[in-house]
């Protein structure tokens, strides 16, 4: 008998290891696939099978992409727009989710109910009403309509950290009061400082989400000085798909990536540890 629970168990360790390998190759093989791409000539792209190692290996894509396309003005423009939104949004972010979780004022379950219902509206209802508005304003092809509504927060975030801080003890707000510090003192010396792995788990998401925004730069900005990495990338789509360059948008593809990819590397422990400590607690 204990054999055969071993031997099923066994089976089925077997059985959620080749799952996870198919879903990781899943995920892997097009990132590969846009590596290997990037660096052959265009002429070899579909052949079939493919040549996943190329012959000869193109390197000199990593050194035309920045002359054919402003591609350095796009990753500027794209580092500038998610720089303060990722800085001030995450601030604006973290002090809302204090008042939510550790301080008492009017109507606080009705105003957080009704923040997170902003959530259920679909973000292509809001687009004309938004356009009309900074057109009205003079926003229209600059980078504000990108940076300024980030500044004031993202309902996520404000929810994930709100339930975080839920699981921080309150008598450290109390103990605080008693010595006699202030509100924003005891949310920036104390309560700011124990959300680190939570904070960053959400820096990461709000760091990939702005950066790979597509759909807001191509709507409120028009003109080539103000376009983000994502509208250059796009920029390299021809009208016929066998006219498309697809070494080079690969090429770029890669360059616009690392930034993502260093950052998650250098932050995959506090985002591993935020959900393994916080989860998400009501």
């Amino acid at each position: 008998m204990a054999r055969t629970n071993t031997t099923v168990r066994r089976t089925g360790t077997v059985i959620a290891f080749t799952l996870m390998l198919l879903g990781a190759l899943t995920m892997v093989l097009p990132f590969l696939w846009m590596l290997s791409t990037s660096l052959k000539e265009s002429k070899l792209v579909f052949d079939y099978p493919p040549q996943w190692i190329p012959n000869p290996v193109e390197w000199e894509h990593y050194i035309e992409v920045w002359h054919v396309v402003p591609l350095a003005t796009g990753l500027l423009n794209s580092l500038i727009v998610t720089a303060l939104v990722v800085v001030v949004g995450t601030l604006s972010s973290t002090m809302a989710a204090f008042a939510f979780a550790k301080l008492e004022f009017p109507h606080k379950g009705a105003i957080f109910a009704v923040l997170l219902a902003t959530l259920m509206v679909p973000i292509v209802v809001l687009i004309i009403p938004q356009f009309l508005i900074y057109a009205q304003i003079g926003w229209i092809d600059t980078l504000l309509p990108l940076i300024v509504p980030g500044l004031l927060g993202n309902v996520t975030m404000i929810f994930f950290l709100r339930q975080y801080m839920l699981g921080l003890s309150t008598e450290l707000l109390e103990a605080a009061k008693l010595e006699g510090a202030g509100f924003f003192r005891i949310y920036w010396s104390i309560f700011l400082p124990l959300c680190k792995p939570a904070i960053a788990a959400n820096v990461i998401i709000v760091f990939m989400a702005t950066w790979n925004d597509y759909l807001g730069p191509l709507i409120f900005t028009n003109s080539p000085q103000n376009s983000t990495v994502q509208l250059v990338i796009a920029s390299f789509s021809a009208f016929h798909a066998e006219q498309t360059d697809y070494p080079m948008v690969m090429t770029a593809s890669i360059i616009a990536v690392l930034p993502v990819i260093i950052l998650f590397t250098i932050a995959q422990k506090y985002f591993v540890n935020s959900f393994a400590f916080s989860g998400i607690k009501g």
